[in-house]
């Protein structure tokens, strides 16, 4: 395991990032005020968690007193627990939903993970469009902007130091992934951050960026989005169309087999299934196995 680097961007705000950002190796963010205390996200692992917990412990002097959930996925929720009943957590009201229905089902695709005790912890407030919290004096504005990766994406943006935290919406040097979520809505929340003008990004996975973030993520989906559209009127299938289409520019990013995931959320846009309608999520992974011969690989 490499060891996670807890970044300060400002004063009070801070980045935890685990490399190499892979699958279920994510993202954080901590950010102190003066009264208050918010953690953006936690992690896969009971292990990788009280690492996060630990780091917290270093730049603030009291638990988080906010906990913000960008999306459902276990990477950034399992961890809950650990925080939690201190922690008053906060989400999108869907982010809830889909948390308990999936439950510890991301377990299953790597057992051999030591997952650790990370019982279900889901939010105790919930909002639809966005909402503000405060730590401290510094304010938060957590907006949700999915369908994207997940139908219950929220970027927490701290407009005061125009840092930006944008969960899975975007990655860093990492495969974007839209399969549970949608390809048009990732474009289409794309340009509602780039709005937001922001000077620093933290990435659901990957390295801290810039803008550059923006432009690269766009870039690839943009590509996804023509590959299926041809895929689509040459009547190729998935995985078909996956096996003969190089991936150029994209060949170094890392987890690439989330092309064959990608293609099945773009093949049901294209024939006309609504924005984050739900695909058969199993198939999906297991033809992503197919075509990279293997199980991922998944370093939580």
């Amino acid at each position: 395991m490499k060891s996670p680097e807890t970044r300060q961007l400002a004063e009070g705000v801070y980045a935890y990032v685990q490399p190499d950002g892979g699958w279920c190796v994510s993202n954080a963010g901590i950010i102190v005020g003066d009264e208050a205390t918010v953690l953006v996200d936690t992690a896969a692992t009971e292990r990788r968690t009280r690492l996060l917990a630990e780091q917290v412990a270093r730049v603030s002097p009291q638990p988080p007193d906010v906990l913000i959930n960008t999306h459902f996925h276990g990477d950034h929720v399992f961890g809950n627990s650990v925080f939690s009943p201190r922690a008053t957590i906060v989400a999108h009201e869907l982010t809830r939903v889909e948390m308990l229905e999936a439950g510890h089902g991301l377990r299953n695709l790597w057992p051999d993970v030591d997952w650790g005790d990370t019982p279900i912890t889901p939010p105790t407030i919930t909002f639809r469009d966005a909402i503000t919290v405060f730590a401290g004096q510094l304010r938060l504005e957590v907006i949700h902007v999915g369908p994207a990766h997940t139908t219950n994406d929220s970027v927490i943006w701290v407009p005061d130091k125009r840092i930006l935290f944008a969960g899975d919406v975007l990655m860093s040097g990492v495969t974007p992934f839209c399969l549970m979520g949608s390809l048009a809505g990732s474009l289409r929340a794309i340009d509602r951050l780039r709005a937001l003008d922001p000077e620093i990004i933290v990435p659901g996975h990957g390295h801290v960026g810039g803008k550059e973030l923006l432009e690269q993520n766009e870039s690839y989906l943009l590509w996804l989005q023509q590959l299926a559209t041809d895929g689509v009127r040459s009547g190729l299938s998935v995985l078909d169309l996956a096996a003969e289409s190089p991936l150029g520019e994209f060949a170094e990013l890392l987890d690439p087999e989330r092309l064959v995931g990608n293609l099945h959320r773009a093949y049901a846009e294209q024939m006309g299934q609504p924005l984050g309608a739900p695909l058969d999520v199993l198939k999906a992974f297991q033809d992503m196995v197919a075509h990279h011969g293997r199980l991922p690989d998944c370093h939580a």
